[in-house]
């Protein structure tokens, strides 16, 4: 079948989830609440800890082999030609059933001089459902010094840390970038949506209170090093609005996610049948939220779909029309 849809694949997670996804995806939820995310279609493994994080095709077959095996038709000539058999996108699911500790993710030349990786881990948010008052921190408000940002970590006085961010609402329907080397945690109550850069690159400016200590949140590098990837300016309200905004698409149904910022990273589109949604022939996820309706490929039968599911869709299924009363985010790379 040239349209897959795949199995929730939740690896065990330092933080607690609410079992939004299970709910979501109509699965039973483990008694243990820290699985909090589920990778869609994963290539990545989590950092130091393979082989969690990959995902396997209903029959059993991990996703990245089966793109190895086959990365044309997977992906595409022009993608194989670019970047050989690499999505270059990891998507999740994310329930946070309590507020993420502030972290912060490399950027590219970061991750090239001290990870020996070609990505960084911008990334973006796309939020399904979120409490009346859940806000994501999102970058410090004012600029702060190495300093005064070393003096934070060691002592984890985070009350202090966490006065220095930006508090941003988010309610559900919003889409949010959130660049490499931007200070973040996405608050409770808060499901999502999330499309990034192929890695599991995280440092950790906060621990108290989670499972992972200082050993675990620094990529091995040591802080001192590990600081230096941290974006200190201060963002303000006009800055920070440069990282929301939809655009038009010139395809029916389907309005793109992000700002031009995300260009170089992926892409995420909304998809709303007016009566239908045309998707150009590209690797993608389809993340089903709410309805139901059909996905049909250019060539073969079309693919019942309804809220929870997520399909991958290969480059080779052509064109493919959403139909239904259905909505979705379908997630693709740059």
């Amino acid at each position: 079948m040239a349209l897959t849809p795949l199995p929730a694949n939740t690896p065990r997670s330092f933080y607690r989830g609410a079992g939004r996804i299970h709910r979501f995806r109509g699965i039973a939820a483990p008694d243990d609440p820290h699985y909090p995310e589920d990778w869609i279609a994963s290539t990545t493994s989590r950092f130091g800890q393979a082989p969690v994080g990959l995902s396997t095709l209903p029959g059993g077959e991990p996703v990245a082999d089966a793109i190895a095996a086959r990365p044309e038709w997977w992906l595409g000539p022009a993608h194989v030609a670019a970047h050989g058999a690499d999505p270059t996108i990891l998507v999740k699911l994310l329930d946070a059933g309590q507020r993420l500790p502030l972290h912060v993710h490399p950027d590219r030349r970061f991750a090239r001089d001290h990870l020996a990786s070609p990505y960084g881990k911008s990334e973006a948010w796309v939020i399904v459902e979120a409490a009346p008052d859940a806000v994501v921190h999102l970058g410090f408000a004012r600029d702060v010094p190495a300093g005064e940002l070393a003096g934070w970590v060691a002592d984890q006085r985070i009350g202090e840390m966490l006065a220095a961010t930006n508090q941003v609402p988010v309610r559900a329907g919003d889409a949010v970038v959130c660049p490499a080397g931007v200070p973040h945690a996405i608050g409770e109550g808060v499901f999502l949506v999330e499309v990034q850069e192929p890695t599991d690159f995280s440092l950790l400016l906060e621990w108290k209170g989670f499972t992972d200590g200082p050993e675990g949140g620094h990529l091995g590098l040591g802080h001192d090093l590990a600081l230096s990837c941290v974006d200190r300016q201060g963002w303000t309200p006009e800055r920070l609005d440069g990282l929301r905004g939809t655009r038009a698409s010139d395809r029916p149904g389907v309005r793109r996610l992000f700002p031009d910022l995300a260009d170089p990273f992926f892409a995420a589109e909304r998809l709303r049948p007016d009566p239908t949604s045309a998707l150009e022939a590209a690797f993608s996820v389809v993340v089903v939220t709410a309805g139901s309706g059909t996905l049909a490929p250019a060539q073969g039968p079309p693919l019942a779909v309804r809220a929870g599911d997520t399909v991958l869709v290969p480059h080779a299924a052509g064109p493919c029309t959403l139909r239904g009363t259905v909505e979705a985010i379908r997630c693709k790379p740059a």
